[in-house]
């Protein structure tokens, strides 16, 4: 990168990781179609990297009718023997059959409280936590408020999203400033240098 920018150490030299971290890792998000996205995309990458799911996002959002909870709700067994074959995306049979059951939960969550989002910012404090990270080793991979994230979303039946899923869920969508300090990005999304 010669732009002379200081980024995370965590992206490498991947272009879709640099645009990735420049334009959407941590930035507040409040659109629940995208609240879905982030949780299906995370749920994938468990055991894998995020470069891989990254290169493989618009076969997912292709195969998923573009992340839209109410039509992959409507998935049968036959689009789960689709999705099984479809090359374009990552073809755990497990975590296909989550995300179809993730979206009924969803379902029922944006049904109870208006919008998936009204509930999940309530999960996450309400603002985006903003810490200071001086290294990326200090980052954690989970805390408290993912476990009982984790927690909250299990007991309305997602599946696929252990603590350390929910605290990669909560950095993606800004519930948590997690650039570290010397970042450009870090003064850019609240924090305090």
């Amino acid at each position: 990168m010669t732009d002379g920018l200081t980024r995370c150490a965590w992206l490498g030299d991947n272009p879709l990781m640099l645009a990735y971290h420049d334009e959407e890792w941590g930035v507040p998000l409040h659109e629940d179609l995208r609240h879905f996205e982030f949780l299906v995309l995370d749920a994938f990458q468990a055991g894998l990297s995020w470069a891989i799911v990254l290169k493989k996002r618009e076969g997912f959002r292709k195969a998923l009718d573009g992340f839209d909870p109410k039509k992959i709700a409507r998935y049968t067994k036959r689009s789960v023997e689709r999705l099984v074959k479809d090359a374009g995306i990552i073809r755990n049979r497990q975590k296909i059959e989550a995300t179809i059951s993730n979206a009924k939960a969803f379902l029922r969550i944006q049904e109870e409280f208006g919008s998936f989002d009204e509930f999940i910012w309530r999960l996450a404090g309400g603002k985006t936590k903003q810490n200071r990270w001086r290294t990326l080793e200090r980052l954690p991979a989970n805390t408290k408020q993912s476990d009982q994230m984790s927690k909250a979303l299990k007991e309305r039946g997602f599946k696929f999203v252990g603590s350390t899923i929910c605290y990669a869920y909560m950095q993606a969508a800004g519930m948590v400033n997690d650039h570290i300090v010397k970042c450009f990005r870090y003064k850019e999304l609240g924090g305090k240098g």
